[in-house]
């Protein structure tokens, strides 16, 4: 997986490449704590990526309930693939998808 990160004032957006999976997951959880502080708006960029495990769910529940305190979290250009799994586990309901 690739993460492209720009991050420009308190606004972080990160695209992602690739599999979000057991093996990829702690790059991004890492990327995720290295980045996140004093972020207000954190967009995550959904276009290229083609599959999330459990293990990436994990790390998006994770900065949710960070962003929560922060401000907002938005994941964008989420394919159908992935739209699936959110609406299978319930992420739809809790997270923000545009």
């Amino acid at each position: 997986m690739t993460i492209t990160k720009n991050l420009n004032g308190t606004h972080l957006d990160l695209a992602l490449e690739g599999r979000l999976d057991t093996t990829t997951a702690p790059l991004l959880e890492a990327e995720l704590k290295q980045s996140i502080n004093g972020v207000t708006e954190l967009t995550l960029d959904f276009g290229e990526l083609e599959y999330i495990s459990s293990a990436g769910l994990r790390v998006l529940l994770s900065a949710q309930k960070v962003m929560n305190r922060q401000d907002s979290m938005v994941i964008k250009n989420v394919n159908e693939t992935i739209m699936e799994i959110f609406e299978v586990t319930g992420f739809a309901d809790i997270l923000t998808i545009e």
